[in-house]
């Protein structure tokens, strides 16, 4: 298992080192006992500039006997070279993925990835948080402060999985609630939406983590097979009804899985009865390999849509075959999953590519990328064809507005 940083912060700078601002604004890493110097933060390997106005009553001026610019609190009198707004510097974007390197694998734990993170006054939306992947997602940011919305449709099981987590850490139990959310109506996405809205100014972290698998043939009461609607349509539509609480802030991670790269729906003349067939038609397997794609397909789309915002959106790979209350629709399934349990990861290293995606800062400026063990991957050949992703984006847009309208009539 991958050791933790020997420090409570990834930014912490190594002993010898020291921050140093040059004029323009950027920060200067100095190494005073190598006597050296670089550009890039010597621990995460990002740059850093100062934004913003000096702190109230702070002036910049040049000192002619020094031959170098002075800062002066006109109030204390306070003199330094050192500018106050260095402990504020931000990280510059990444402009390229390539520029990120790769601090976790898979056998990193989601609590590990979250190590010297404060997120107090963040707040997380994760679907599907009662159990598996979900909740130890939840567990996980709620033990570093953050603020979670359980959207979940049985109240009884989320309240279970809430005491958990107060029992572990009491003062998280403020900071979780639940509200109800069952993705097989998207009237029920309606009403979810409506009370999210009364009591939420902005969401920082949207986390589609729901889903089903191994689903025999069943339709929900909007008349489409399930697995469709639950692990992409009611996702997808959630997400722009959502739209108003996002911001430039806000990072959007879309559970995918690799049996995305197993999908068979067509790259041309994608219809409705490809994504949701009639029983006939129907493998429980490959529905759940089509509904994978769809999750990259909307991803990749909605990083384009966004891009504009400054919106992050992710799709990611949690791991294979974890064990989870996914495989509890079919014996054969259940009884593979528990063989190769001793095998594959765990709920927390499951957890971990979801928390990573939402979290770090090496990540800022980037989107529109699909990531396997806290590391980005290339996703299928088909998942990158743009005709496909505005095909996917299209019919899902017309099919909930014809169900809506249905309903209404």
């Amino acid at each position: 298992m991958m050791s933790l940083p020997d420090t409570d912060s990834e930014d912490e700078l190594p002993p010898g080192w020291e921050e140093r601002a040059t004029d323009d604004g950027t920060v200067c890493y100095v190494n005073q006992q190598g006597k050296t110097s670089q550009w890039t933060h010597p621990r995460t390997g990002r740059s850093k500039r100062i934004t913003g106005e000096l702190p109230l009553g702070w002036e910049k001026y040049y000192d002619e006997q020094g031959k170098r610019f002075m800062f002066i609190n006109k109030e204390t009198q306070q003199r330094t070279n050192v500018d106050p707004r260095l402990a504020f510097a931000v990280e510059e974007p990444t402009q390229n993925v390539a520029q990120v390197r790769q601090r976790f694998d898979s056998c990193t734990t989601a609590l590990q990835v979250l190590h010297g993170k404060d997120l107090h006054g963040r707040m997380a939306l994760i679907t599907g948080a009662n159990c598996g992947i979900g909740f130890e997602t939840a567990r996980s940011l709620a033990q570093h402060g953050c603020e979670i919305i359980f959207a979940c449709r049985n109240r009884t099981s989320t309240e279970a999985a809430i005491e958990r987590i107060s029992q572990e850490r009491p003062a998280a139990r403020a900071r979780c609630r639940f509200a109800a959310l069952d993705l097989s109506s998207l009237r029920s996405v309606q009403r979810f939406v409506n009370e999210i809205k009364q009591t939420v100014s902005h969401i920082d972290y949207l986390i589609l983590n729901a889903g089903v698998f191994a689903l025999p043939h069943t339709k929900t009461e909007d008349g489409l097979e399930t697995t469709f609607q639950v692990s992409h349509l009611s996702h997808f539509y959630l997400t722009l009804q959502l739209e108003t609480l996002f911001d430039y802030k806000t990072r959007i991670v879309v559970l995918s899985s690799e049996s995305h790269r197993f999908a068979n729906l067509p790259v041309e003349n994608l219809a409705v009865h490809h994504l949701s067939p009639p029983p006939e038609k129907y493998w429980s397997m490959m529905a759940y390999n089509n509904a994978k794609l769809c999750n990259v397909l909307f991803a990749q789309e909605l990083a384009q849509r966004w891009k504009q915002r400054g919106i992050s959106v992710f799709s990611v790979h949690p791991g294979n075959m974890v064990s989870t209350d996914l495989s509890r629709n079919y014996w054969f399934y259940r009884l593979l999953f528990a063989i190769v349990r001793p095998f594959t990861k765990s709920l927390q290293q499951a957890a971990a590519t979801s928390i990573y995606c939402a979290t770090a800062n090496e990540l800022t400026g980037l989107s529109g990328l699909y990531f396997n063990n806290c590391f980005f991957c290339e996703p299928s050949k088909l998942s990158k064809s743009a005709s496909l992703q505005q095909q996917l984006w299209q019919l899902s847009e017309n099919l909930i507005s014809e169900l809506l309208q249905e309903e209404q009539n």
